[in-house]
């Protein structure tokens, strides 16, 4: 009996060995299979995340090459731009902080005007081409101009200033207390008569609304989009905008003084008024002096203007003060001489206190009928030769006074 209960209870025990065995073998198993899952499911997210991490570096590197490509190769790729600096080695020195925009991203008209528009100045003068002897009233005229200095310097047409007795410039903003128009005196600097271009001074110390940047005309393209900003008809324009595009470039024109020029040529609006002012590309650089216009019934859309090219390499020699004698003067004509009984010459209608013209004895009603030698009949060769010489030179002046000849020695200062 004994035996078979050892037997069965070793049985038993076998089968239940057995069974335990098995029962931690399958757990085993299936915590094995579960385990082996979870790493599974553990290594595809890892491997998610690193794909995402991966991405993300390379997006960036990306970025970061594709803006240091773009800022290395866009200005030579996009001739328009040129640098902030490219007329500091002419012009005074500008400190402004309401210089116009640099920005080498093409403008809207609006951007163009609101940038550059500040910078486009009323020109007004009062002509002392008259004289009071021939009952000849004073004659008032309005043109345009472009600040390019913090100093107070002026860009503007020579025909705008020639023979001003009074030059005031009026600013395209508004003051404050009294919402008018803001005008300051100045004065001509310089000017090139063969160009048509001068330079013009603010005499007040005043701070300047803003500083125009030139660019680089020669980079123009026909069918290219322009801005031209001045002041047609006058004040009650002051600071009209007008869009259009370049119709063509070296455009020879001939004036009513029979003097062939090359201009741009655009479509953009440019009337009676306009002279002087700003002819800008879509980056807000001046890259034109408005100048001209053919006008006529059976024509319309034909605007010019001064090539800033041109300009530049003068602006040193503008920025220099001229010679000046210090006297106002109209010319007589030959049908003037006839009607009124004076010579053809230069009349001198006014001279101004402390002048070179002063102190070499020139009076009102004189006429000068030669000068350094030569025989005068316009203020045109008046001047031609008195930029032969230099400051500190004695010129020899005869001029008609009373029905007599009379010569004087003038030392130009």
């Amino acid at each position: 009996m004994n035996e078979n209960y050892n037997e069965n209870y070793n049985e038993n025990s076998s089968e239940m060995v057995n069974e335990t065995t098995l029962s931690l073998s399958t757990q085993t198993e299936e915590n094995t299979i579960s385990a082996t899952k979870h790493n599974k499911t553990k290594t595809k997210k890892s491997g998610f995340v690193h794909y995402i991490v991966f991405g993300l570096i390379c997006s960036m590197l990306g970025g970061v090459v594709s803006a240091g490509a773009t800022m290395y190769f866009y200005p030579q790729l996009n001739p328009n731009v040129v640098s902030n600096n490219s007329i500091n080695n002419t012009t005074p020195k500008s400190t402004t902080s309401s210089a116009t925009s640099t920005n080498y991203i093409p403008l809207s008209v609006s951007n163009i005007a609101q940038q550059v528009g500040p910078a486009v100045v009323g020109v007004s003068t009062t002509s002392s081409s008259a004289f009071d002897g021939f009952g000849f009233p004073n004659q008032g005229g309005f043109g345009s101009g472009i600040i390019f200095s913090e100093e107070g310097y002026i860009l503007t047409n020579y025909h705008v200033v020639a023979g001003a007795k009074e030059i005031n410039v009026i600013f395209n903003t508004t003051s404050d207390s009294d919402n008018e128009k803001t005008q300051h005196a100045a004065k001509i600097v310089n000017y090139n008569e063969e160009l048509d271009v001068a330079v013009i001074k603010l005499e007040d110390n005043v701070t300047v609304p803003a500083v125009a940047q030139f660019g680089d005309s020669s980079n123009l393209l026909v069918g290219d989009p322009v801005v031209a900003i001045g002041n047609p008809l006058g004040e009650e324009f002051l600071g009209t905008i007008t869009s259009g595009i370049v119709s063509a470039l070296d455009r020879e024109v001939t004036d009513e003084n029979s003097k062939t020029q090359k201009y741009i040529q655009t479509d953009a609006a440019i009337n009676a008024g306009n002279s002087g002012g700003a002819l800008v590309n879509i980056y807000g650089q001046v890259i034109g002096i408005n100048s001209a216009k053919i006008g006529g019934t059976n024509v319309e859309g034909l605007g010019f203007a001064i090539p800033i090219n041109d300009i530049e390499p003068l602006l040193e020699d503008l920025l220099k003060p001229i010679i000046t004698l210090g006297i106002s003067v109209r010319e007589i004509t030959e049908e003037m001489s006839k009607k009124y009984n004076y010579p053809v010459g230069i009349y001198v209608h006014e001279v101004s206190e402390f002048s070179a013209a002063e102190v070499a004895g020139l009076k009102n009603g004189d006429v000068i009928v030669g000068f350094d030698g030569k025989d005068i009949k316009t203020l045109d060769e008046l001047n031609k030769i008195k930029q032969s010489h230099a400051i500190g030179d004695d010129i020899e002046i005869k001029v008609s006074r009373d029905g007599e000849i009379k010569t004087l020695t003038l030392k130009l200062k």
